[in-house]
């Protein structure tokens, strides 16, 4: 059969159900394949929006998202997916064409060495050089992307590779020396670590989207409720611990909670797991944590005592390492007694810190507000997609996430644009699922037209557009840090929204008045097919608290 066909049953034998992509002159012999593949394809409107569709697809299913471009600005195009991706650990393929093989290094009509341009931004890549060497390929790409430490793999396909016939044997196995990431983590290590928490009278349990990626939060669950273990999150961990809970501090880092920041702070053991102390969270490095030791629990060796020193490092699966650590610490019966006086001081900071805001007098409807009422009305039971701002923190503030793949956001790249087509690809992954993207005008711009797609594929997506009128957080630093010189901050008055979401084919509504939200986010649920209501709030609202950027959780304002 010709490559593009062993292409497609490599993708069946993946159980993929559904492609992401645009076409082009050299990848036109894949969509030609894809024409009688029975596999589901999205046509994107940008090549950005097909990778992160495929990212939201990934982040929400926990199974590998699959985006496909063509060679030059196509595979260009799907640079920030890639580099999104790689930041936040989420298991995806992409799959570009390439310039004829007799064109390589000419400079060719839409040549692009995409290989060499994503070589750090990848988990693997490869070019293939032999058709035959194709079905292999695609079945190790799905396999390093999805195991050890997920991330993106990028697959490029000559187009003259593409069409030549093979003959296809179906792979059942696939087998890298060179690749076997360790899953099952040291036995002694973890009984130390289990010593180590029975013996702290102020630990902290810090968790990060590890903990979603490998499936832990059950296992999260034991181990914090083994005992009265106090447990905060990083952006990308919201889920994994439920919240509401008593044990539940909130997030941590530059806008976490009071109690989440000062827990980690004075803590005198902290639990690192698939958690990479990212500088978000860490702040001045050099006086982070002063009192505590730290355990470490990642898949990839390489975040171990990257940035902060691990007394007790385990390298292995989180899933696991903590149904083991349970099992030994609770052999141990530590005395529950010894963290009455660190619940004590932590219900302190919780009474005299408590996530607040002022709200409005009148009608005018303040951004935490907003999405409180989107919780009310969804009682936290949606996926909700996030774009990038201050609307991103003030979601991870007050809405409750009580499961993980509820929370589909950029964390470690800060993507701009990222949020409506994550919850395209949300949406087509979990089609019986309510998916929300809490979106901002700044952000949404930059992939709006993925609105069409969701039209013309019926991706009922509900957005719940925060219009500040401003890039708010780029505005709110330099209120804070430029002496309020705004530059190139204001975002205008255009478009019409409305209008916009009707020209492209959904349903536009706004509101200006905070009576009227509740109904109108019900409405807009009621809806059929894709939803746009832009909410207009408060113009200069900042996001608090807030530890400014190189100092200290001590040192946290607002």
């Amino acid at each position: 059969m010709r490559a593009v066909e062993a292409i497609m049953q490599c993708l069946k034998a993946e159980e993929v159900d559904v492609i992401f992509g645009l076409p082009g002159g050299a990848n036109l012999p894949t969509y030609d394949a894809i024409y009688d593949s029975g596999i589901r394809h999205i046509l994107v409107r940008h090549e950005a929006g097909g990778g992160h569709a495929a990212e939201g697809y990934a982040k929400a299913t926990g199974k590998v998202g699959v985006s496909l471009a063509t060679s030059g600005p196509g595979a260009t195009n799907l640079v920030t997916p890639i580099a999104d991706a790689m930041m936040d650990s989420v298991p995806t393929v992409f799959i570009t064409g390439q310039v004829r093989t007799d064109l390589l290094g000419t400079d060719g009509f839409q040549e692009a060495d995409i290989t060499g341009i994503t070589m750090p931004i990848v988990k693997h890549s490869v070019m293939i050089r032999d058709p035959r060497d194709i079905p292999s390929a695609i079945h190790e790409a799905f396999h390093v992307a999805s195991t050890g430490r997920p991330g993106p793999v990028l697959v490029d396909v000559p187009q003259d590779l593409s069409r030549a016939d093979i003959d296809y044997e179906p792979i059942t196995s696939v087998d890298l020396p060179g690749y076997q990431p360790t899953t099952s983590g040291n036995a002694k290590q973890i009984r130390l670590a289990a010593r180590a928490l029975a013996n702290a009278k102020r630990p902290v349990l810090y968790v990060g989207g590890g903990v979603v990626n490998s499936n832990a939060s059950e296992q999260l669950r034991e181990l914090a409720l083994s005992d009265k273990f106090p447990v905060t999150a990083t952006l990308m961990g919201l889920g994994a611990f439920p919240a509401p809970h008593e044990q539940w501090l909130g997030m941590l880092g530059m806008h976490g909670t009071r109690a989440a920041n000062y827990a980690m702070d004075e803590a005198d053991l902290i639990v690192a797991i698939g958690a990479r102390f990212d500088d978000r969270i860490t702040g001045k490095l050099d006086e982070f944590a002063p009192h505590a030791k730290f355990i470490h629990i990642d898949i990839d060796p390489a975040e171990i005592s990257k940035n902060v020193p691990a007394h007790i490092p385990i390298v292995g699966d989180a899933k696991d390492i903590l149904g083991k650590l349970s099992t030994e610490y609770k052999a141990l019966n530590a005395e529950p007694a010894r963290m009455n006086e660190w619940w004590s001081k932590i219900t302190g900071w919780r009474e005299q810190y408590p996530l607040g805001y002022e709200d409005s007098a009148d009608s005018e409807i303040k951004p935490q507000f907003m999405i409180q009422e989107m919780l009310r009305v969804t009682e936290g039971q949606a996926i909700v997609s996030s774009d990038v701002g201050q609307h991103q923190m003030w979601t991870a503030q007050y809405y409750d996430f009580p499961e993980p793949r509820r929370w589909i956001n950029s964390g470690g790249a800060g993507t701009m644009g990222f949020g409506l087509p994550a919850a395209m690809g949300a949406q087509v992954g979990c089609p019986d699922d309510l998916v929300v993207c809490l979106a901002g005008d700044g952000s949404l711009q930059m992939n709006i037209h993925e609105l069409a797609t969701c039209a013309d594929n019926d991706i009922p997506v509900k957005i719940f557009l925060m219009n500040n009128g401003f890039l708010g957080m780029v505005r709110q630093w330099q209120e804070l840090f430029w002496d309020r010189r705004y530059s190139a901050v204001d975002t205008g008055k255009h478009p019409d929204w409305v209008k916009l979401a009707d020209a492209y084919g959904a349903t536009g509504m706004q509101v200006t008045d905070k009576t009227q939200l509740g109904d109108a986010f019900k409405e807009a649920i009621e809806t059929e097919g894709p939803v746009l209501v832009d909410v207009r709030v408060t113009p200069e609202e900042n996001t608090y608290p807030m530890i400014p950027a190189g100092q200290a959780a001590r040192d946290m304002v607002g």
